[in-house]
Parts: structure tokens; sequence; C-alpha cells
């Protein structure tokens, strides 16, 4: 589900409003870290105070009272067609592993360019952790001293940020109780996720995005994820190879890999802790330099799963 259409803000109240008020008192950061687990709302909390502050002076504003995008306003229409010129969003292209350092040219390029009007320009990042040497020295430059009137909002699932860009914005760590993450979905899909998905995917506490897209997933892949563990979810998308079919189960087999290791690593267990260490080296080495994963999933069935 894309942020885009999130148009409900669920959860993450409290952050929103800490936002508004200081854009509203004139005291708003404009270089930001949302910080947060993969899937537990930072697009959509950065889309909703994005759309607050574009659609102040506009017909059919932010519906701050409900917490709630106006599909009538102008500035969600224009984002949503991609075209408005107050809003510029970075992240990974199709088919590439990285942000481009190509991507943060054609980003400065545009923002050295004159605004149509006096509103505030915005540049969302998604998934910074993806920015390569090149790409982040290119985005240094400009966000350093960035041009009046333009803010930055990155995105960071948890993971390292270089120091350079860390140092040189305000970072706001986004969170949700295990009640929070089930009464958001619940409210979404208007139905009890227990009568959908096994109890202990749930309990392994993973976020509202992370949960939607496995229902998504699993109704499209025919998979009967009320009756299976997390090891044997796992077992059946190596050993089926279904993440070669679906780009969004790709995406999940890597996020549940890393939650089964955080659950199952203890102090006792020296050998899964080590080959925890090396195989979180080699996921990275696999994003970023594109490698071979059914090896790197039948590595870990055979030597974790199968162990």
């Amino acid at each position: 589900m894309s942020a885009l259409l999130q148009k409900s803000l669920f959860g993450h109240y409290e952050i929103f409003d800490i936002l508004k008020n200081l854009y509203l008192n004139k005291k708003f950061p404009n270089k930001i870290i949302l910080s947060g687990e993969k899937g537990i709302g930072k697009c959509t909390l950065a889309y909703h105070i994005i759309n607050y502050i574009l659609s102040l002076n506009e017909d059919h504003n932010y519906d701050y009272n409900n917490y709630k995008i106006n599909s009538e306003n102008k500035s969600f229409k224009l984002i949503n067609n991609k075209s408005n010129p107050n809003f510029n969003l970075i992240d990974v292209e199709d088919g590439k592993k990285i942000i481009d350092v190509n991507q943060i040219r054609e980003l400065i390029s545009n923002l050295n360019k004159s605004s149509f009007n006096t509103k505030p320009r915005f540049v969302l990042i998604d998934n910074i952790n993806l920015l390569n040497l090149n790409s982040v020295n290119a985005l240094l430059k400009v966000i350093e001293e960035p041009n009046d009137n333009i803010n930055f909002i990155l995105v960071n699932s948890n993971r390292r940020v270089p120091p350079t860009l860390k140092s040189r914005c305000i970072n706001f760590k986004i969170s949700l109780s295990k009640n929070q993450v089930i009464e958001i979905v619940n409210k979404i899909i208007d139905k009890d996720i227990y009568d959908l998905l096994n109890e202990e995917l749930i309990n392994y506490y993973v976020t509202p995005g992370i949960l939607l897209q496995v229902l998504i997933v699993s109704e499209d892949l025919q998979i009967d994820v009320k009756n299976l563990s997390l090891k044997n979810f796992l077992s059946l998308i190596i050993k089926n190879k279904l993440y070669k079919k679906n780009k969004t189960l790709n995406e999940l087999l890597y996020s549940f890999i890393e939650i089964y290791f955080r659950e199952n690593i203890n102090i006792n267990n020296i050998k899964l802790l080590n080959f925890y260490k090396i195989f979180l080296k080699k996921i990275f080495n696999t994003k970023i330099y594109n490698l071979d994963e059914e090896s790197l999933f039948m590595e870990f069935e055979d030597q974790i799963l199968n162990g």
C-alpha cells in the first residue's frame, strides 16, 4: 500500500502534533530524520505533516481533527500526480538496489530553480541507508546550506546512517507498542488480525506495514498464513522460490529473516550469533552489489532452518 494512498494517519499523533506546533511557531527543523522499524508508518507520517503544511491556505485543507488528508485539496492531488513543485521524492528506483548519485544531482538541479510560489518546499528521501557514498557526498553539499524555505525529511528504517549526514539533522525516533500495532491493523482491515494470521507471526512484533503486506501477498499467492509458524513460513517461501514471483514478498523475506535471528539468538547459541553477524554482511553486500539472492536464501535455510 503506497504511503500516498494512506490518507488516514493511524498512531503517531503525538509526534505529528510536535512537528505541527514547531511549524506554527516558526521553529520547524529544516533537516529531519524519522527513524523506526520498517513498515511502522514513517513515510505516512511524513506525507501527512507535509500535506498539513502545504494545504494550510488551500480549500479542503488537511483535516487535523481526524488526522486525515483531504483528497480534494490541491497539494494532495499534485503530489499524487507527481507534479507538485513544492515536493520532491527520492527513493530507490525500480530495478536498482541503491539511490544513485544521479538522482541526487537531479534533485539539486530542481532545487536550484526558482519556486513557483512562496510555500515551503519539501524533499522526502526514503531508505536513506541505501544512499551510496557518492550519493551521500552529493546530498551533503545541498543539505548543509539549503536554500531558503527548503525542508528535508529523511526516512531511516533503523539502519546505520553516515555520521556526516546524521550530525546535520534532528532525529525523531518513531515507535509503536504491540497493542498499538494490532489496533492500527484492525482499523485498516476492519477485521481481527488474529483471525487471519498465525499468532506466532504476530507475536514476533512486526509493524503494521509488514502485517498488511503479509496479508496481501498471502492472498495473492494463496499461502495459508493462519496455520504457518515463522519458521515454516520462511521454509515455504525459500523452498518454493516464491520470493521470485512477488517483489513485496522478496522484501518481506529479508525482514522476516532478521526477525527470526533476533528472536532466536541468545548468549548460549554462539553458532547462531556468529552466523547472524556474517549473514547481515552478506545481506548488505547482496543488496548493494546485486549479488545472487538464491544462494543467500538457500544458505539460510540449510544452516539455520534445517541446521
